[in-house]
């Protein structure tokens, strides 16, 4: 047998220094807990590529649930107004809450509709998640036989040869209109900013037409003194854009993405929201508003309830007028954007080529927003109109004049 170097070199008479045997794991600490932080990684980005979320690019709004107490009350009989459930379960009804402690709401999934009654407190939550808000109460001076209920309030109806459209339509001189050019302006967006709204309402002429959206910690209170200083209102109706969900319109917004039940659905929230408005018109909804299958469902059901119907103008896609058309609804439609440019010297020139338009035409509609500049400009701006031989109408006059001519 050969032995080695370090076996010869050994001293005598003692034995050779024995190696050390290391224990080799799989691996180190390091490598375990980077495997496990990759595990994690890949782990959570499959949950957040596969994971549907049915509410996805819908606004939603986060409140307290508070469980609904159980009465020792018996059921109501069989076929004496219930309500089957879609999951068939049988459940007893909350008890009644006293005014301004609960309210008992209904909240839909934008993509299923699936429904579901919570009970909320009332006070900053409901003041905050206006889309999940009780039923309003009605305005004043608001005609009991154009009203009907429906599941999230009243909603305007037909009530033999009275309609909202002609009911609510503000006064005006209607043989002048006829035989001169006239001009509307409609303000948007109003509702949701107090300041802005009462702003409007109390610095421009009766005449000038305000349309509210649905939203807002009061916007019926606000619709009402508009009503009551003489103002004609529209409701304006959230509507998908082209770039949705990025550009949100707000809760409840009409989607083309969506079934006409589930949109029928969101429009009667809306038309509950508050009354005496002589119709509809779109808030934002460039999408919306240019595909058939969405919109006509929402005009069919708008001239049913005795509304008109404006188009902004700012889609020319828009498919609103044919759809008016076939359904015999009044309609108008915006011809210029005042405040695209919201500054004095723009905002005049736009109302310059308004007058030139109802001038070649005989009515011309404008549209605007509450800025402080555009109701600035445009309230000047009416109070010389009439020297220049064009007459300041409300909207409902406008579109009855283009309907005629």
């Amino acid at each position: 047998m050969t032995e080695t170097a370090d076996d010869l070199s050994a001293p005598l008479g003692q034995d050779k220094p024995r190696r050390k045997r290391r224990l080799r794991l799989p691996f180190t600490a390091m490598q375990l807990l980077a495997v496990l932080l990759g595990l994690f990684l890949v782990t959570f980005a499959g949950f957040a590529i596969f994971n549907k979320d049915p509410l996805g690019g819908e606004p939603m709004t986060r409140i307290a649930i508070r469980e609904p107490k159980v009465t020792d009350e018996k059921p109501a009989a069989s076929g004496q107004g219930s309500e089957s459930k879609p999951e068939g379960k049988h459940e007893t009804a909350p008890k009644q809450a006293a005014p301004g402690e609960q309210k008992t709401v209904t909240m839909i999934d934008g993509s299923t509709g699936a429904r579901r009654d919570v009970v909320i407190g009332a006070g900053d939550a409901a003041d905050k998640g206006e889309a999940a808000s009780a039923s309003p109460p009605v305005m004043a001076g608001i005609d009991p036989k154009l009203l009907e209920k429906s599941r999230y309030g009243m909603i305007p109806v037909v009530a033999g040869d009275l309609k909202p459209f002609n009911v609510y339509a503000a006064d005006a001189d209607r043989a002048k209109a006829a035989r001169m050019p006239v001009v509307a302006i409609v303000i948007g967006g109003l509702g949701v900013g107090a300041a802005k709204t009462t702003d409007a309402i109390m610095k421009l002429p009766p005449a000038v037409t305000l349309a509210f959206t649905p939203y807002g910690a009061d916007p019926g209170k606000l619709a009402e003194r508009a009503r009551a200083q003489r103002h004609e209102i529209f409701l304006q109706i959230p509507m998908e854009p082209y770039d949705f969900p990025d550009n949100d319109p707000g809760p409840q917004t009409l989607l083309t993405s969506l079934s006409p039940d589930q949109n029928m659905d969101r429009l009667y929230w809306h038309l509950s929201r508050m009354q005496g408005y002589a119709g509809l018109a779109n808030f934002m909804g460039a999408r919306f508003i240019a595909t058939e299958p969405a919109m006509q469902p929402i005009i069919r059901e708008a001239a049913k309830r005795g509304l008109g119907f404006f188009d902004d103008g700012s889609s020319p896609r828009s498919i609103a007028s044919q759809a008016a058309a076939n359904a015999s609804m009044p309609f108008g439609k915006g011809d210029i954007a005042i405040d695209v440019v919201p500054t004095p010297t723009e905002i005049d020139r736009a109302l310059s080529k308004l007058e030139s338009t109802a001038r070649e035409r005989g009515v011309a509609v404008g549209t605007a927003s509450a800025l402080p500049v555009s109701i600035e400009r445009v309230s000047a701006w009416t109070r010389t109109l009439g020297d220049r031989g064009i007459l300041l109408v409300p909207l409902t006059t406008a579109m009855l004049k283009s309907k005629s001519s």
